[in-house]
């Protein structure tokens, strides 16, 4: 199994709604960043930590939340995922569309870092009062 075909299991876990899939390939001191101006913004360490301030917090909060992915890209041990986020914030019923993309750091077949890119603009309207 390639490290692309890894992500790309991770994204077919997410579609599915399967967290354990989501969160297997993830090293024990995985560091996962959230683009600051995005609700979930900051540098999470650790699979348990990821679940709790960006897995979980997306469900409380969004109503039909999904990732759209259009490509992953082969760079070895560096893969990116190219997308659109969209969804449904709950407390203002405002629905957003957002393109983004993952850079996804493996080493020896585990997710060592994370980092993602999107339009936080389009969130943030979203969410605005």
């Amino acid at each position: 199994m390639t490290n692309a075909d890894i992500i790309r299991d991770h994204y077919a876990a997410s579609d599915r709604g399967d967290l354990d899939g989501m969160l297997a390939p993830l090293a024990a001191e995985v560091r996962w960043t959230e683009a600051a101006g995005f609700p979930y913004a900051g540098t999470y360490v650790g699979p348990d930590a990821v679940a709790a301030n960006v897995f979980a917090r997306i469900q409380d909060d969004w109503d039909d939340y999904t990732l759209a992915v259009d490509e992953v890209v082969d760079g070895g041990d560096i893969v990116i995922g190219i997308g659109t986020y969209s969804g449904t914030y709950k407390r203002t019923g405002r629905f957003f569309a957002a393109r983004v993309a993952h850079v996804w750091r493996l080493e020896n077949g585990e997710v060592v870092a994370f980092e993602q890119f999107t339009d936080t603009e389009m969130v943030a309207r979203a969410i605005r009062d």
